[in-house]
């Protein structure tokens, strides 16, 4: 489809990243509408479009007349041969071990997006401070923009509900308090819930009255008072369900739950669940990607699932929203570095989350739970992924409190989500959304460090699950095995009108896929049949090399010895004087049509005329000579030399096939 229709998953990251250090810089109580489009006009195919789009929303907004408390910049670095980076293009970021994009004000970070090859949290936070140091530039141009282009800023004072917020903070703040600390997140909500339906029945005995405190106010007020409750509780060392800081929630994991599929585990993490299926398939499946770039295919997917139920709601299901897809490109690719290579494991993997319930990070329970789905479905990951979300609520950088494995409330009430994946060894994926306008390097260090203790600690919760990956694949997955053949050798493959790779694959229920390089694919549900095709390839496709033995099918005899088919279309000459250390008189009273046997190359000459040797292949092999009391029973005199059968003529096989040729290619 080559018209414009629903964004493309590129551009809906884009926007997502566009979308997420905007957001904070409004006004609390804001609630015009604002939209910001950004269209990619042309292309030099080297310089993503997704960081220039994001400057230009905030230069846009900053020159308009929006109540919009920007300026800010927005930079993507790379790490190539650990020389950070600003502004890389594609094919630098080829060889770059970081993808990271930060987003800030001149005094504070405001979004994070990045992934790496397992970079360590001292690397990753001099990567940040490096983008915040370009971030500064930027800002100084957006504003040398806005003082010659700049509109007015539109007045706008919100109303606060000050004098309704202190009366509801005097009647029913100690009683909150005590809800908002119910164990488990249901009750909680429930406790909640009956104290509010009392303050309204209070505070509104009837909404219809003329002086009637409007329902859309006391609702905001409310959730007001919730906030500054949450926040206050855990700035005094309390949170909702009565963690401390860094505990994280139990941890239950699971594999091998599904019995039919090729890889399956639950990681749950409290009350968040995310339940994980594997797919194996071959290069057939592999997803197709079109875009600005040179369209490619992946081989490697993870989908993220957010179904209603998860959360208690009762929603249409309309396809995975920006939500969905973020969270399971984040979790993509956290997971992506520790995948082995195409041609260590050639199979497309398709990983599923399906999140059953959540109240906290489920994109960093699908990087857990991904892990444990592949080690399950015998993938050979060099190294197992972990994930875990970090919250904060923050007064000044001497008063703030971090917050590991946050839960609903936390996020919603709290000013960060800083999701952070990675190995024992390093960080693969990080990604910070603030409700705040930014934090400062104290407050991202301490993070990563914290971030750190927490994935070792699941990452050994983990492994008691599975502990490696599993040496062989699932019963139900397709065998899948390669070979390399000459180029110059595929049309022999194929054959006239495909009718030699169509019959290979009716014979053995295989699917066979040959590319431009010699390279050949075969998959197959029986991994017998599978070996067979792929026996029948080599066979086909190999060159004959002198020395080795072959099995080789008699299917001409002459007086001179016989002809065998070593290999599909190619046949050689075994002479007389090489069938046996016996004399033979007659070769056709020792051999027949059909019969199989070893033997060895031992020449190939300029024409390509194979000279086979059957007593040489048996001293190789060790062997007696099976046919020694058949030679010797029907054997004669043997001739003098020069004499008979045209051993003088030929010697070991020369001169035409009729007498004595050094066989070759069959007609």
């Amino acid at each position: 489809i080559k018209r414009e229709g629903r964004p493309t998953t590129k551009e809906t990251l884009t926007s997502r990243l566009m979308d997420r250090p905007i957001r904070p810089l409004f006004p609390k109580g804001f609630k015009d509408e604002v939209q910001v489009q950004a269209f990619v006009l042309a292309s030099d195919r080297q310089t993503d479009g997704d960081v220039l789009a994001m400057n230009g929303a905030s230069a846009a907004l900053s020159i308009s007349p929006l109540p919009f408390l920007g300026p800010i910049g927005s930079v993507r670095v790379g790490r190539i041969d650990g020389r950070l980076v600003a502004f890389p293009t594609h094919d630098q970021l080829e060889s770059s071990d970081l993808d990271l994009i930060v987003s800030g004000s001149e005094d504070a970070v405001a979004m994070i997006e990045g992934f790496a090859r397992e970079l360590p949290e001292e690397e990753m936070a001099e990567a940040i401070v490096f983008a915040h140091g370009i971030i500064r530039e930027l800002i100084a141009l957006q504003k040398e923009l806005v003082a010659k282009a700049g509109k007015p800023k539109r007045a706008y004072v919100a109303d606060d509900g000050k004098e309704l917020l202190d009366q509801l903070r005097s009647r029913y703040y100690q009683e909150f308090r005590a809800a908002k600390q119910t164990e488990g997140k249901q009750a909680r909500a429930e406790a909640v819930k009956a104290i509010k339906t009392r303050a309204i029945a209070e505070m509104i005995p009837d909404p219809a009255a003329p002086d009637a405190i409007p329902m859309s106010k006391f609702g905001n007020c409310w959730h007001d008072l919730e906030e500054e409750i949450v926040r206050n509780l855990i700035l005094s060392g309390t949170r909702p369900d009565g963690r401390d800081s860094r505990t994280i929630r139990d941890i239950q994991c699971q594999v091998d739950l599904l019995p039919r599929v090729h890889g399956s585990a639950v990681f749950q993490r409290g009350e968040t669940q995310a339940l994980i299926t594997i797919t194996l398939g071959t290069a057939r499946d592999e997803q197709r990607v079109d875009g600005l770039v040179e369209e490619y295919s992946k081989k490697f997917m993870l989908d993220y699932n957010f179904p209603p139920f998860s959360v208690g709601e009762c929603r249409p299901i309309r396809g995975p929203g920006r939500r969905e897809i973020g969270h399971g490109m984040l979790a993509e690719r956290s997971v992506k570095p520790v995948l082995p290579g195409p041609d260590e494991f050639p199979y497309t993997i398709r990983v599923i989350s399906d999140i059953l319930e959540s109240n906290g990070s489920s994109s960093m329970a699908s990087v857990c739970g991904a892990t444990l789905g592949l080690m399950a479905a015998g993938v050979p990951i060099s190294n197992p992924v972990a994930g875990i979300s970090i919250g904060l609520v923050y007064e000044s950088d001497d008063q703030f409190t971090l917050m590991t494995d946050i839960i609903g409330d936390e996020d919603h009430f709290g000013d960060m989500d800083f999701k952070v994946a990675g190995t024992q060894n390093g960080i693969t994926g990080i990604q910070l959304d603030l409700k705040i306008t930014g934090i400062t390097e104290k407050v991202i260090r301490a993070t990563l460090v914290q971030a750190r203790e927490a994935r070792i600690e699941i990452l050994r919760k983990m492994l008691t699950a599975i502990p490696r990956p599993k040496e062989e694949i699932s019963a139900h997955a397709p065998r899948l095995v390669r070979t390399k053949i000459d180029p110059d050798k595929i049309g022999l493959l194929i054959g006239p009108g495909g009718k030699t790779i169509r019959g290979i694959q009716e014979q053995t229920g295989t699917v066979i896929e040959v590319q431009e390089d010699g390279t050949v694919l075969i998959a197959g549900t029986d991994m017998e049949w599978t070996q067979k095709a792929l026996d029948h390839v080599e066979a086909l496709t190999a060159t004959v090399q002198v020395g080795k033995i072959y099995n080789g099918t008699v299917n001409s005899i002459r007086e001179f010895g016989a002809f065998l088919e070593i290999l599909p279309g190619r046949d050689g000459l075994c002479h007389v004087s090489e069938i046996s250390d016996g004399y033979i008189d007659n070769v056709s009273a020792i051999l027949s049509i059909g019969d199989e046997f070893p033997v060895q190359v031992i020449e190939v000459d300029d024409h390509g005329r194979i000279k086979l040797s059957r007593r040489r292949a048996l001293q190789e092999l060790g062997q007696e000579d099976p046919l020694a009391e058949k030679i010797k029973a029907v054997g004669g005199e043997r001739p003098p030399r020069g004499e008979g059968r045209g051993e003088g003529r030929g010697g070991d096989g020369g001169g035409r096939r009729e007498g004595g040729g050094g066989g070759g290619r069959r007609d």
